[in-house]
């Protein structure tokens, strides 16, 4: 293990997993949520469409803060 390293190879290969699983479900919770609201707004209802891109766009920053940690790790 090097000095400046805070986790093991293992240890980082076991987050990284982790990360992964987590970036998976939340891409998935986001094809739902555009297939939900494609099927409400087609259905007739517009008010969906503000609450969904907010959802999503939570859904970016999710992905993004799990990126920079991820980028954060390898220092």
């Amino acid at each position: 293990m090097n000095r400046g390293s805070r986790f093991a190879r293992k240890q980082r290969m076991t987050i990284v997993l982790g990360i992964l699983t987590i970036v998976l479900i939340i891409v998935i919770l986001q094809l739902w949520l555009l297939t939900a609201t494609m099927n409400a707004y087609l259905g007739g209802d517009p008010t969906v469409l503000w609450p969904a891109a907010l959802a999503s766009l939570v859904c970016l920053a999710l992905n993004v803060g799990l990126l920079w940690y991820l980028y954060g790790l390898e220092r």
